[in-house]
């Protein structure tokens, strides 16, 4: 009886690894993770050649991890027993306080790279060039980190960007930001890493200075809250005991019937009388509900504007929700993604007669975009 005892753990274990191994052949394998907001890993074509490679091994170790059965059920236990034993931040992504999941900081080394590119840019075209960039949720949102965690360095970076432009202005949102979060302002995301509808309302705010134009009051903007939103920051964190987000849409209704967006992506051009595409409400990613999201290029023309200039937005996904506020101030909005936009933009400013270009990035995304360098 005594070995029986002490063989009990080991039958354990095999009878689950076994359990698990027929689960793994038994059940459909998923393409998509709704939590993870990520396509899956399939199983990989078999060849000699691959195998000798180690390239079947690879994506079959992927595979076998992607679908794996109850795959969710033990990302968030691995996740919560981090958690419990001290390691907070293991996956990326800080569990903090109110219920924020906040992303530890980013490597900042190509930072002033990018600054440089942009500059180098700003020299060389006859349009004004101004840069707006987000802090991120870490630097203004430091009262939610846990009391261990990586140093945020916005503060000390964003003084190393105003001495490096010279040829284009930078707006520093930082001040503002702390006074409207020190109000009570929700201005990021709990379970995401951008800016809200608020957060952007406040960037928007701040740039009228620099970009000389009346500032809207909240009251003109038709404000709709939707609820159930998990952000791509919960998506990688494992705890799917988060609750979710709401997200805002602010709408000016005296632009209606004077707006057109139209996308331009892969060759094709689609378009429509509005700047919220509703239909992502209804899926697991609703950000895009700002602008349908990432494309290379995207034109919002108003007749109703307060001028008739040209503004050309180079830009990440932060901008999405605030070029809504913008396009209130200018007849023609052009927004470019490096990532998927290859022309060269000394071009398009003199082609288009844009009035003035405006960078658009969070501090993390423009220290790490490798395709910035590109702009020339």
């Amino acid at each position: 009886m005594k070995k029986l005892y002490k063989s009990l753990p080991a039958a354990v274990f095999v009878m689950f690894i076994a359990a698990m191994f027929v689960l793994f052949l038994v059940l459909p394998k998923n393409e998509y993770s709704a939590s993870e907001k990520r396509i899956l890993e399939q199983a990989p074509a078999f060849t000699g050649e691959k195998l000798v490679s180690g390239e079947f091994g690879e994506h079959f170790e992927k595979f076998l991890s992607d679908q794996f059965a109850g795959r969710n059920l033990w990302v968030g236990l691995a996740s919560y027993y981090q958690l419990s034993i001290g390691n907070n931040g293991a996956n990326g992504v800080y569990k903090c306080a109110d219920g924020y999941l906040i992303n530890d900081p980013e490597d900042m080394s190509g930072l002033m790279r990018n600054i440089g590119f942009i500059e180098e840019f700003a020299q060389h075209i006859d349009a004004p060039v101004s840069v707006l960039i987000a802090p991120s949720t870490g630097c203004i949102c430091a009262d939610k980190l846990p009391a261990v965690h990586k140093s945020y360095r916005d503060d000390e970076y964003f003084e190393k960007i105003a001495a490096a432009l010279n040829a284009a202005s930078f707006t520093d949102i930082r001040e503002a930001f702390k006074a409207a979060y020190d109000s009570g302002e929700q201005l990021y995301y709990k379970t995401d890493h951008h800016w809200t509808a608020a957060g952007a309302y406040t960037a928007y705010s701040a740039l009228a200075g620099e970009l000389g134009y009346a500032v809207n009051p909240c009251e003109a903007y038709e404000v709709t809250a939707y609820d159930g939103f998990y952000g791509t920051t919960y998506s990688s964190s494992g705890f799917w005991l988060n609750e979710p987000d709401s997200i805002e849409v602010w709408d000016n209704k005296t632009n209606d019937g004077h707006l057109r967006v139209a996308i331009t992506d892969n060759g094709a051009t689609t378009g429509q009388d509005e700047m919220f595409y509703y239909s992502h409400l209804d899926e697991d990613d609703k950000y895009p509900v700002y602008l349908d999201g990432n494309h290379p290029y995207t034109v919002i023309t108003n007749d109703h504007a307060s001028s008739n200039q040209k503004l050309l937005v180079v830009k990440d996904s932060f901008a999405h929700s605030l070029v809504p506020f913008l396009a209130d101030h200018y007849a023609e909005i052009i927004m470019v993604d490096m990532r998927y936009y290859t022309n060269p933009l000394p071009e398009l400013v003199q082609s288009e007669g844009i009035d003035r270009v405006l960078f658009v990035y969070s501090v993390d995304n423009l220290a790490t975009d490798d395709k910035i360098a590109f702009i020339e």
